[in-house]
């Protein structure tokens, strides 16, 4: 058995290396891929925030420079937190079935997928896009009946679509523990 980990880093190994469930085993990873995508998307839009109004003084802009960073937390955090749950039950040698693993790798992928739901949920109608209005495809092919209940959904609430996929990941955690 490991000694432990060394922070948040250090937990996606030592959980790989633990885990029992090959489901989880692979929600490790997924989830390691995803959180680095999100984190350049993040910090790419940062970048392009800060140079679109680096000539303007403080104030409410270093506010929504932070709210960026908050809300990239806040897409992280429940994607990190099956990692982080298996990870210490496993250190303290706490007793973590295959099927708690497994339920809580089901519930990360469930949430990412939740988050690539909220981006479509909240695409407007129409939008411009270099100086040219867009309007969103119409939904087709086999998911259309999904693609049109997310686009019913009013786009300033689009949010509260990856916050139902971050709770289904505390509901597996206390079911299945």
């Amino acid at each position: 058995m490991a000694s432990g980990y060394d922070g948040v880093f250090g937990a996606f190994p030592y959980a790989f290396r633990e885990s029992e469930s090959r489901l989880f085993k692979l929600y490790v990873v997924a989830s390691a891929l995803a959180i680095v995508l999100i984190a350049l998307f993040v910090g790419a839009a940062l970048i392009v925030l800060i140079g679109q109004t680096a000539a303007v003084q403080g104030g409410s802009l270093t506010l929504s420079r932070s709210f960026y960073v908050v809300v990239g937390l806040l897409v992280v955090l429940p994607a990190i937190a099956p990692i982080l749950l298996v990870a210490r039950r496993r250190r303290r040698g706490s007793n973590s079935s295959k099927r708690h693993e497994a339920a809580l790798a089901a519930a990360g992928f469930v949430f990412l997928l939740s988050i690539y739901l909220g981006i479509v949920a909240s695409m407007p109608e129409t939008f411009t896009l270099d100086s040219e209005t867009v309007t969103r495809p119409p939904p087709g092919g086999a998911f259309a009946p999904v693609v049109a209940a997310l686009y019913a959904i009013p786009p300033v609430f689009a949010w509260t679509v990856p916050l139902v996929g971050a709770a289904l990941v505390g509901v597996a955690h206390r079911l299945f523990d």
